[in-house]
């Protein structure tokens, strides 16, 4: 993982704009035309067309909450993008529908049991929408009056804020205050103030304002100042997952485990009262249940308990999309003896619908290593470009896309700004791919300790490690 100054592809350079750069990070959604036809190349996503046309349709049914409590298995050989299809999903639902991504081990390696692991992030997948009426002031600021005492203590003021057929002057107290000042309001902003708690909103600049320049910036937003009477009801929407609804009511824990992250197990009964409780504000109308997505990676990590349990909560009433991505073939299904495709049983098989994804060709390595040199801010020329290609092709698209900050360090060392094809044969020599490190095995077994314990450190000495 390394540090660039960007936010995407085609971003401006800006010290301001700190951006982790990961494996996904270029990645902005799956690339699709309105008619859910997958481009050539779009917002990140090169190649599988099939598999991205597929997840387009997918896409569409979440949308439509008709897919909830379905399974679908990613299956294609390593390094075909299976992982940034499903960053692709997530960033094309957006940040409405819940989106859980883990790895399967990652059950196996908490301190709490494999089914209370999975049924957290179930649930941490699972949305609820509530709808909520409350009262706010809604117009734009004339002026603030702030009177602070000499020992900086007590802090007491005024705001006036109008609409288009009133005015009226509020008294303010600490808290309200400093809610203003974090938030920056000024006179000419018009500002929203939730009654309930407070809680202060920005939403643009007065458009009678327009002209004063030193007040505004180039992303300064201008609305009309709102029209009728000050306070108005509005209806709020407060999206939360099923997992911070059981943390909150959990007795135990309590809502401090949000932030601490340390939850512990969650009794049955709280979770059947919580359900029994949306269920009753769904057929009230107070709350929408949004089926969100749970990304299980490397799979074919889980075992036949795992699967088993997964199979019943893909039953159950609160159930999320499943999309589970693996790279194996006919292999043995974890905690049996027998063998099955993809590692799965067959019962769970049954349930999923499959999207296979393929090798890329030649043409669509040099392009993703292309997007990768671009969102790593690295310039490379068409020769070291086209070798990088080729290695990419021989080996794999995973050891390409490291080398180029590799080389990007090899090029900087000669005081160079552009990735030469020199400085990408220097580091194909200085890091081994799986491929020539295997054959260097075979080549010095000897020199290495066996699944005996036997090492040859030269002809005479034969030791056994114990």
């Amino acid at each position: 993982m390394s540090i660039a100054t960007s936010a995407g592809e085609g971003a401006a350079t800006s010290s301001n704009n700190l951006a982790l750069i990961a494996s996904h990070s270029h990645i902005s959604g799956l690339g699709l035309d309105d008619h859910l036809q997958p481009r050539e190349a779009s917002q990140g996503m090169v190649g599988q067309l099939q598999a991205r046309k597929a997840l387009g349709i997918v896409v569409k049914m979440i949308e439509q909450g008709k897919i909830a409590g379905r399974a679908i298995l990613i299956a294609g050989p390593p390094s075909t993008g299976k992982t940034a299809l499903a960053m692709g999903l997530s960033q094309n639902l957006g940040k409405d529908v819940p989106f859980t991504a883990i790895t399967a081990s990652e059950i196996f390696s908490k301190e709490m049991s494999k089914t209370e692991s999975l049924t957290q992030v179930f649930r941490k997948s699972i949305g609820i929408r509530i709808k909520e009426e409350t009262e706010v002031i809604e117009g734009e600021v004339v002026e603030i009056q702030i009177d602070r005492s000499l020992t900086g203590g007590h802090k007491q003021g005024k705001i006036t804020i109008r609409t288009t057929d009133m005015e009226t002057i509020y008294e303010l107290g600490n808290k309200m205050i400093d809610e203003l000042s974090k938030e920056k309001i000024i006179a000419g902003d018009v500002i929203s103030i939730d009654k309930a708690n407070g809680k202060i909103t920005k939403l643009g600049r007065s458009y009678t304002r327009a002209r004063d320049y030193d007040a505004m910036g180039a992303d300064t937003k201008f609305v009309s100042c709102p029209e009728g009477e000050l306070q108005v009801r509005k209806e709020v929407l407060h999206t939360v997952s099923l997992h911070e609804i059981d943390v909150i009511n959990s007795r135990q824990q309590g809502f401090l485990a949000l932030f601490s992250g340390d939850t512990g197990e969650i009794r049955s009964e709280v979770r059947d009262q919580i359900n029994l409780k949306v269920g009753e504000w769904k057929e009230e109308g107070k709350a929408e249940i949004i089926p969100g997505v749970l990304f299980i990676d490397e799979v074919h990590m889980l075992d036949i308990e795992c699967f088993s349990f997964i199979n019943r909560l893909l039953e159950d009433e609160f159930s999320p999309i499943v999309i589970m991505a693996t790279n194996r073939g006919i292999s043995k299904t974890r905690g049996t003896n027998y063998k099955s495709p993809h590692g799965l049983p067959l019962d769970l098989l049954d349930r999923t619908i499959i999207i296979k994804t393929d090798k890329y060709n030649e043409d669509e390595i040099s392009k993703i290593l292309k997007i990768r040199c671009d969102e790593e801010e690295v310039e490379i020329n068409n020769d070291a470009l086209q070798l990088l290609t080729k290695i990419g092709v021989e080996t794999s698209l995973r050891y390409a896309s490291n080398l180029i900050s590799v080389s990007n360090l090899v090029s900087k060392k000669r005081r160079s700004e552009i990735i030469e094809i020199d400085d990408i044969k220097r580091s194909y020599l200085l890091f081994l791919d799986s491929s020539r490190s295997v054959s260097y095995l075979q080549e010095n077994e000897s020199n290495y300790i066996d699944d005996e314990g036997k090492v040859k450190f030269n002809e005479e000495v034969d030791v056994e490690m114990k």
